[in-house]
């Protein structure tokens, strides 16, 4: 009976958690982090301020976790692409397929991705590495254009600069569908893969 009792504590712990960080990430996407206190956080999940902090010893512990859960979904979408089928320019439509797919369902983790960038802009800490994504990102699109040149179906030389336009169409989108919500998310995928995967494929290579 104890051991039941404790795996239900367990299982009560990790849904608070999760409960907790959920309305963490909702709070920083409306207010972005500067204007967030640990009492907006509580009052969103409907706990009291001590019950934050005993799952997290901080705001900033909060944003981490935020972080390292968009970070997570990242490295799910990159593997993917690495080891998925097909040649390096289907994999590399699949990947920005993909990111735009999970920014479609996280759209309040896409917020806090701007609302970090411009932190780190304005030169405020803010205890997460976002350049990481973005270079692993980068890292694996050039990955897949050196695929996809050396399966013979690309323009010659293409590499990270080119992989940091690809990145670039996509947070741009991103961008703009926060500022402007009334543009459909999921629809700049298909425009992206064609001037961005298609703009570089080899002329003649089916």
């Amino acid at each position: 009976m104890e051991g039941a009792h404790g795996t239900a504590r367990k299982v009560d712990t990790v849904a608070r958690r999760d409960m907790i960080l959920r309305a963490a990430v909702r709070v920083f996407a409306r207010q972005g982090f500067a204007a967030t206190r640990v009492e907006d956080v509580a009052a969103e999940a409907g706990v009291a301020k001590g019950s934050v902090y005993l799952c997290f010893d901080s705001r900033d512990a909060l944003l981490v976790a935020a972080f390292e859960e968009y970070a997570a979904q990242a490295q799910a979408v990159i593997q993917q692409a690495r080891s998925g089928a097909g040649d390096g320019l289907e994999r590399l439509a699949s990947l920005v397929r993909s990111v735009v797919d999970t920014v479609a369902a996280e759209p309040e983790l896409a917020r806090i991705l701007v609302d970090l960038w411009a932190a780190r802009r304005r030169g405020e800490a803010t205890g997460v590495d976002i350049r990481a994504v973005y270079r692993e990102y980068r890292a694996v699109i050039a990955e897949l254009l050196a695929d996809a040149e050396a399966e013979g179906i690309s323009r010659a030389g293409v590499g990270e600069g080119h992989a940091a336009v690809v990145v670039g169409a996509i947070e741009g989108c991103v961008l703009q569908w926060i500022v402007d919500p009334a543009l459909p998310i999921a629809e700049p995928a298909a425009p992206i893969v064609d001037v961005c995967v298609e703009g570089l494929r080899r002329r003649g290579a089916a």
